[in-house]
């Protein structure tokens, strides 16, 4: 459980940039949105809002200047966002292009898991440098080959492809279902709902399978250093006999 203290913590230190990144990815494209749909349509203003999350998602590209699973992520997702402004048709037709980005990743994600290459490693070690965790990234080279690890990494892999998938088959529902503004409130939501339980999902995974990792890893190590002790015992006590 978190404290008060922590609580308190993480809202002083995370809550401004998580306000700001709600300001753009939510309420600034529905303000645009409202703004230009009477004078310019439903589909330009679409592709009008759709700009602040872009430009949001280009400017962090840069900001980072590191080339690595997370920032071609990143690029991947820009990319095929612009690439589905292109296509013509109506704004519903825009809403699911857009979406089948997020499709397109999840794909990925289990063509990795399928080759043996879990992209959930990739991004994890990336994160980890990012955070200055290099001895934690490390850690994680060093465990590349180890079963369990990569049993671990191949499930969570697995969860993130099926997940971003579910996201893209409710968003096909809520487009059909609702109208461009209403989608494009439940939609910002629900792409924050669904990614967020993913994620609380594994980092509760992530730490129950290093603690098993772990116990087995000590436990083999400890039967290990104590086979050549009871080897040497018994032929000190047969010498004997």
């Amino acid at each position: 459980m978190i404290d008060a203290a922590r609580a308190r913590e993480l809202i002083l230190t995370k809550g401004p940039s998580f306000a700001l990144e709600i300001g753009i990815n939510l309420v600034l494209p529905l303000v645009i949105y409202s703004l230009a749909e009477h004078r310019y349509g439903e589909v330009r203003a679409l592709i009008a809002s759709s700009a602040p999350p872009m430009l949001w998602s280009l400017v962090e590209f840069i900001r980072h200047r590191k080339l690595d699973a997370l920032s071609l992520l990143v690029l991947a997702g820009i990319v095929l966002s612009l690439l589905a402004f292109f296509g013509g048709g109506g704004a519903r037709m825009l809403q699911l292009r857009e979406k089948l980005v997020t499709g397109l990743i999840g794909v990925a994600f289990l063509i990795s898991a399928a080759i043996r290459r879990p992209l959930i490693y990739q991004l994890a070690r990336a994160g980890m440098a990012r955070n200055g965790s290099i001895a934690e990234a490390e850690r994680m080279h060093r465990l590349k080959d180890d079963p369990r690890f990569r049993r671990a990494m191949t499930v969570m892999t697995l969860v993130w492809g099926f997940g971003l998938i579910l996201d893209v088959a409710i968003a096909c529902v809520l487009v059909f279902t609702l109208t461009v503004k209403q989608y494009l409130i439940v939609n910002s939501i629900e792409g924050y709902v669904v990614p967020s339980a993913i994620a609380a999902w594994t980092f509760w995974y992530a730490r129950r399978s290093r603690a098993k990792g772990d116990a087995a890893r000590a436990a083999a190590q400890s039967g290990h250093q104590s086979g050549p002790q009871s080897d040497h015992q018994s032929d000190h006590q047969s010498g004997r006999s």
